[in-house]
C-alpha cells in the first residue's frame, strides 16, 4: 500500500509551519487543520503531492500567523520562540539549523507574515517563485519584491558569526559549568562585555520583562538562579532548534537557555522560562526541508 503523501512529507510541513509561527503547538494545529482540507480532496486530481501540501500549509500558517500577530502584541514581557529538542543530525545540514535557531526565530519574528512566509519559503526551502506566489496569493513579481526586502531586513538583524559546533558546545559546556557554580566572575569571562540576555516567562514565569544588557547585571541575574534556598539545581547541554544549548533544572521547573557566540565568548543569550513553551524537550522533533 502506497504511503498517503501527508505522512511523507510530514517532517517537512511541521517545520515549514514551525518556521512560519515559532511555535510546535500552533504548527502542530496547522497541520491538523492541513490534513483535514487534505483529506477532502480528489488526490488523484493532484500531480506534486509536496508542492500541493507546502501550499495548504503555508495558507493554514498565514490565517494562524495573522492572528498571532494580533495576540502577541498583548504577552506579557519578551516573546521568544518555542525550543524545540532535535538530534545533533538536523545540525548536519547546515542551512536547516541556522534556519530553526532560536536567534533566527526571533529575526523571523520581526517579519510581517507575508514577508516571513515568502523568505522560509524561498531561502530555506527553495520553492520557485511561482510556488510560493499561489502559497501566498501574491503575484510572482510581487513575491520577488516582498523577499528581497525580507533578505536585507534578516541580514540585517541576523548573527553574522558562524561558529563550529565543537566550539559551540565547548562553550555551552563552560557558560553551563559557570551557572552550576554561580560564580560571578567565571561567568563574567564567558560572556562578551555587551551581552544581552532575553528572557521569556509569558507571565506565568519569573522572568525580566525587558532584555537585561552588560556582563555584570547579567551574570547577577543568572547567578541568582542557583541560590542557596534552591534545593535542586541541574544544567545539562542538550541539542535545541539544531545546536547545542542548555536545559536548566530549577526545583524540578525546566528552562531553556540558546546562545550565541563570537570569539568564543557568549554575545547574546535567550532563556525560554514560560511552561507552556517546554513541552517539547524529551522527544527529539523530526525536522526535514
Amino acid at each position: 500500500m502506497t504511503e498517503d503523501p501527508f505522512v511523507a512529507h510530514r517532517s517537512l510541513l511541521f517545520t515549514v509551519a514551525y518556521e512560519m509561527l515559532g511555535s510546535a503547538a500552533d504548527a502542530e494545529d496547522v497541520l491538523q487543520e492541513s490534513w483535514l482540507r487534505w483529506a477532502d480532496v480528489d488526490q488523484t486530481q493532484v500531480s506534486d503531492a509536496r508542492a500541493y501540501l507546502v501550499r495548504v500549509v503555508t495558507r493554514q500558517a498565514l490565517n494562524r500567523l495573522r492572528t498571532l500577530s494580533r495576540s502577541r502584541e498583548d504577552y506579557v514581557g519578551e516573546w521568544l520562540p518555542e525550543p524545540l529538542l532535535t538530534s545533533p543530525d538536523v545540525a548536519e545540514d547546515v542551512e536547516l539549523a541556522e534556519s530553526v535557531s532560536i536567534a533566527m526565530l526571533t529575526v523571523l519574528e520581526t517579519l510581517g507574515p507575508t514577508e516571513r512566509a515568502v523568505f522560509v519559503l524561498r531561502e530555506v526551502f527553495e520553492m520557485p517563485y511561482g510556488e510560493i506566489a499561489e502559497a501566498t496569493g501574491k503575484s510572482a513579481a510581487a513575491v520577488r519584491q516582498i523577499g528581497r526586502r525580507a533578505r536585507e531586513h534578516v541580514a540585517a538583524r541576523r548573527p553574522r558569526v558562524q561558529v563550529s559546533r565543537s566550539e559551540q558546545q565547548a562553550v555551552v559546556e563552560r557558560f553551563l559549568g559557570a551557572l552550576r557554580t554561580g560564580q560571578l566572575q567565571q561567568l563574567m569571562e564567558i560572556m562578551a562585555p555587551d551581552v544581552v540576555l532575553i528572557a521569556d516567562g509569558g507571565g506565568v514565569a519569573a522572568a525580566a520583562l525587558a532584555p537585561i544588557r552588560g556582563a555584570e547585571l547579567v551574570a547577577k541575574v543568572l547567578a541568582r538562579a542557583n541560590r542557596v534556598e534552591v534545593a535542586a539545581f541541574e544544567a545539562t547541554t542538550v541539542w535545541l532548534n539544531g545546536a547545542p544549548a542548555g536545559r536548566i533544572d530549577v526545583d524540578g521547573e525546566p528552562a531553556a537557555v540558546s546562545l550565541v557566540m563570537e570569539n568564543g565568548r557568549v554575545t547574546q543569550i535567550y532563556l525560554v522560562r514560560n511552561p507552556r513553551k517546554l513541552t517539547r524537550l524529551d522527544e527529539p522533533a523530526e525536522l526535514a526541508r
